[in-house]
């Protein structure tokens, strides 16, 4: 994701996955993560300690589509290691101060990095944050890019228009509206 603000993250690799056969996906994706904030940033996590947020996977007609579990976790963020090719900088801020900035054309956003800095707005402390994130419902994002008036709308399986693409139909809503004016995280469900 060149160029844009996201969350460190990468693929499970074979070393990933233990030595029993059971292992699950989302077992390894644990692992994955907590590997690649590593490597990525030079933060040190532990698998069992992360808080699985949920999986988003790119649309349909995107040039390059992956599947990704999204974690959170408590670390210090005088940890972080910029390492001149994984990374090239970091921020460490509150999800208020970075959409601030995505706002103000300081950042670039991928959609995940906006929907989760949006849900994750109105928690005063990380240990808020991590109990109000363990309630959340394990879901699967997979969108679908509508071209509107002054930009796109991404729709997601909840959302009233996510099978037929009709934006204005009466009903839920789980969308994020990426217009020139600005971005917009729509859950209404």
């Amino acid at each position: 994701m060149g160029g844009f603000w996201v969350f460190p993250g990468g693929r499970i690799e074979a070393s990933d996955a233990p030595i029993e056969p059971s292992s699950d996906e989302f077992s390894q994706a644990k692992r994955a993560a907590a590997r690649e904030a590593q490597e990525e940033a030079g933060v040190e996590v532990v698998p069992n300690t992360l808080h699985p947020i949920c999986e988003w996977t790119t649309p349909e007609p995107s040039p390059i589509r992956f599947a990704t579990w999204f974690f959170a976790a408590v670390v210090s963020p005088d940890r972080v290691e910029v390492d001149g090719s994984e990374i090239l900088d970091y921020r460490w801020e509150r999800p208020q101060e970075a959409l601030q900035a995505h706002r103000a054309g300081e950042v670039q956003f991928a959609n995940p990095t906006f929907a989760l800095s949006t849900r994750l707005l109105d928690h005063e402390s990380a240990a808020d944050m991590l109990t109000s994130i363990d309630g959340w419902k394990r879901e699967h994002f997979l969108g679908r890019i509508h071209r509107t008036d002054g930009g796109k709308v991404a729709l997601y399986a909840e959302d009233c228009a996510y099978e037929n693409g009709r934006i204005d139909c009466d009903g839920p809503r789980h969308r994020i509206w990426m217009l020139d004016a600005g971005w917009r995280y729509e859950r209404q469900f």
